[in-house]
């Protein structure tokens, strides 16, 4: 049985707290907690379809009402899962931000759409750059992702030494930034580790996942093998620089010019030159001047890979994007990989750009996408450099955390801990593990509010979706005489059924009305009235939609 603990017992012991990403893959939000303080590693977002939300977060309402304790949040990277979270959450957290220069760029841009460039302090932090940050040593150690500057961290405390991966692989070739420093890993491993907080995305897949340096010799070759014929467009996460860079050395040496198409595709383009990436490659034209262009002359480098509603590719596939128009004798080649879930919406956008007789190639055509995340055989050899004493596996849903269980074992780890979100872990207890558990909800953007997901809005949302609902008006004038109103929405088709119903509704109110008397009150008469409908509509159709009645005196 968890123990619950006070404020006072967390000045003792080390504590790992997860409140997002160990039960799915996205809004990466985690707490380390010693002396009484805390820091956040990660404050991320994920992408949710249906119901109006389209942003969900995890609540942090644990350390929001413990604010004046955190002494700092640190964004391992700037993926959207890490970082996206920060412009809604910062005015309750209000504590200083830890990064890198290329994550901090990122973060600029988005606190500076909700005027709060100027009240977040940001810290520049360098890669290999210790800071000290409450009672936490932070060791910001450069590995290599998808993605510039992705940062393990070495959180060091005097009674022990936390790893945290972030997201990473191991590339031979990133193209850009430096490759993994082994020698480092295996010395910060020589200094004795008690835990290790471990990526687990891609524990499923064997072997390793492969090199961006082959990615960009094989986008040449394709991209070769269109020479001469009509426009090219090319799906890319944005937030791969690396991938971008590839893309567009492929197009100059095909004698194509190339425009990028999305906003968050220029955001990301902009930061990566702030920084000095994206060196040595033509400038990048409007897709007004590529327009003008001969159509064998022209690359576009879209955002859209996962079929998002509003992106470029979408758009272009509607036939809705204001100025590109690719029909058939054109080629969109997807350099991305299906993010688990987007399978139904990127078809939809395949299927939709097929019916243009355009050319639709993906990462099952050819080897144009490797992943960001370690497969087993980079998991083996991290485990062989780092050798914590305990593997807590997170970045992963259940069936990844308990598989990277059984490969953290077979790698010597005798205690691992498999969390999830809210689970405390107090990693110096006598038998390090789960000790309590504390809310860990999550919230999503509906318009430009912040709502509790398990709210009674997104319920009645989702019971109208599936069942329809009924509108009933009861207008009373004086205490007896009244008019009744019915409307349905999503029950029946419109026309002569609908006005069938309508009647039968009414002719079954009416011996209920006669029984209402000047006595009752109107929440009376609203549930009265209220079952009565449901059970008139459930006998006709044999459903119970939502019924919403109002007394008007």
């Amino acid at each position: 049985m968890a123990r619950t603990f006070s404020d006072e017992k967390f000045q003792e012991g080390l504590y790992f707290l997860p409140l997002g990403g160990t039960e799915d893959i996205g809004m990466n939000m985690n707490l380390y907690g010693y002396k009484g303080q805390w820091i956040m590693v990660d404050c991320g977002i994920s992408f949710h379809q249906g119901l109006g939300i389209e942003i969900i977060m995890a609540d942090p309402s644990f350390i929001v009402e413990r604010a004046k304790s955190l002494a700092g949040i640190i964004v391992t990277h700037a993926h959207e899962d890490h970082v996206g979270a920060i412009p809604y959450l910062w005015r309750e957290l209000k504590a200083p931000v830890y990064t890198t220069k290329f994550t901090g760029e990122i973060l600029r841009h988005k606190l500076e759409e909700v005027a709060l460039a100027k009240e977040v302090p940001l810290n520049i932090i360098g890669l290999d750059q210790k800071v000290q940050i409450g009672p936490f040593e932070v060791e910001f150690v450069s590995l290599t992702h998808s993605i510039p500057e992705p940062s393990a961290l070495m959180i060091s405390t005097p009674v022990g030494k936390i790893f945290h991966t972030g997201d990473w692989k191991i590339d031979a070739n990133p193209l850009i930034g430096d490759k993994i420093d082994e020698e480092r890993l295996k010395k910060l491993g020589d200094e004795g580790i008690l835990a290790m907080v471990c990526d687990s995305t891609n524990v499923m897949n064997e072997g390793e996942s492969g090199s961006e340096g082959v990615v960009r010799d094989h986008l040449i070759d394709l991209i070769a093998q269109h020479k001469g014929k009509g426009r090219l467009a090319v799906a890319c996460f944005a937030s791969n620089v690396a991938r971008v860079q590839s893309i567009a050395e492929a197009a100059q040496k095909s004698g194509r010019k190339c425009s990028l198409v999305g906003r968050s595709m220029h955001r990301m383009v902009e930061s990566a030159k702030e920084c000095g990436y994206l060196k040595g490659i033509p400038p990048f034209i409007k897709d007004s001047e590529a327009a003008d262009l001969p159509k064998n002359q022209v690359l576009y480098i879209c955002t859209g890979s996962q079929g998002e509603p509003r992106s470029a590719l979408k758009r272009i596939s509607e036939g809705t994007h204001p100025i590109i128009d690719l029909e058939q004798g054109d080629t969109v080649i997807y350099s991305s990989r299906m993010i688990p879930g987007n399978e139904k919406v990127i078809g939809a956008v395949q299927n939709a750009l097929a019916k243009k007789r355009i050319e639709v190639i993906t990462a099952q055509d050819a080897f144009i996408h490797v992943s960001g995340h370690p497969a087993r055989g980079e998991l083996e050899r991290m485990y062989s450099w780092i050798r914590p004493k305990i593997a807590i596996p997170v970045h992963g849903e259940p069936r990844h955390l308990f598989e990277h269980e059984k490969l953290a074992k077979s790698c010597g780890v005798k205690n691992v801990i498999l969390p999830h979100d809210g689970a405390l872990i107090d990693l110096l207890a006598s038998k390090p593990g789960i000790v309590s558990k504390v809310p860990a909800g999550r919230l999503g953007i509906d318009g430009d509010t912040l709502i509790d997901m398990d709210n009674g809005i997104l319920k009645a949302r989702q019971s109208i979706s599936t069942k329809g609902c009924a509108f009933v008006t009861i207008h009373y004038v004086g205490k007896k005489h009244h008019t009744l109103k019915v409307a349905l929405v999503g029950i029946t088709e419109e026309g002569v059924l609908e006005e069938e119903m309508i009647d039968d509704i009414t002719l079954s109110l009416n011996p209920i009305l006669r029984e209402i008397t000047p006595n009752y009150t109107d929440g009376e008469i609203e549930e009265k009235v209220r079952s009565g409908v449901r059970k008139t509509i459930a006998s006709i159709k044999g459903v119970k939609p939502k019924i919403i009645v109002h007394v008007i005196r």
